[in-house]
């Protein structure tokens, strides 16, 4: 099923996780840029990519393809050879998005402790448990070692060798495939899941 025919069946839940994905892939984005800026690269900011402007971030296209699909995808340019430390740089540059997924994801588990115990509508915690999955789940898609995903590049600085692949449409017809199995999406909710539940207890 289409991500797309949520927005009949349960409109408020389309709205809510479509903006959900777009912040969260934002804050992924930013932190690459961040870092490659700490690294010496200049490019995010010149670029204009170090910006709240989502379109900057992630473009129409992924926009669209999140609607439809439930799918999207960020942008943020960097220059390796600005790095200050070579591969060291990169490899801390490609950790950062998913890393800050993963720390925004326990953040939120955090505040759903506090919610849970206060006096907040019953709705306001599971947004933020629906928040922390969605991050946890980017934090696991993106260490997948599949270009273009972060998790390959981390690889291609540690073996070279496996560099050659980003040149190919091997990776990303492999990744495209995956993300339409409905078993592989399936797999990755419930990892998050049970990494939240195991949070909370």
């Amino acid at each position: 099923m289409l991500f797309l025919e949520t927005l009949l069946a349960n409109p408020t839940y389309f709205f809510t996780t479509v903006a959900i994905v777009v912040a969260s892939v934002m804050l992924h984005e930013l932190a690459h840029g961040f870092v490659a800026i700490t690294q010496g690269d200049d490019t995010p900011r010149i670029s204009g990519h170090m910006t709240l402007n989502p379109i900057r971030l992630i473009s129409w296209q992924s926009l669209i393809f999140l609607c439809v699909a439930g799918i999207a995808w960020g942008q943020m340019p960097v220059n390796p050879t600005k790095f200050r430390w070579g591969k060291l740089s990169s490899i801390l540059v490609f950790l950062a998005g998913p890393l800050a997924n993963l720390a925004i994801g326990f953040l939120l588990i955090e505040l759903y402790k506090l919610s849970s115990m206060s006096a907040l509508p019953v709705e306001q915690p599971k947004l933020l448990l629906l928040a922390a999955q969605i991050n946890l789940i980017l934090f696991l898609l993106n260490l997948i070692p599949i270009p273009p995903l972060d998790g390959f590049q981390v690889i291609g600085e540690i073996i070279p060798r496996f560099q050659s692949w980003q040149r190919s449409r091997i990776g990303l017809f492999m990744l495209m495939l995956l993300l339409l199995i409905p078993a592989f999406g399936s797999s990755l909710t419930t990892v998050a899941q049970a990494i939240i539940q195991d949070a909370i207890a």
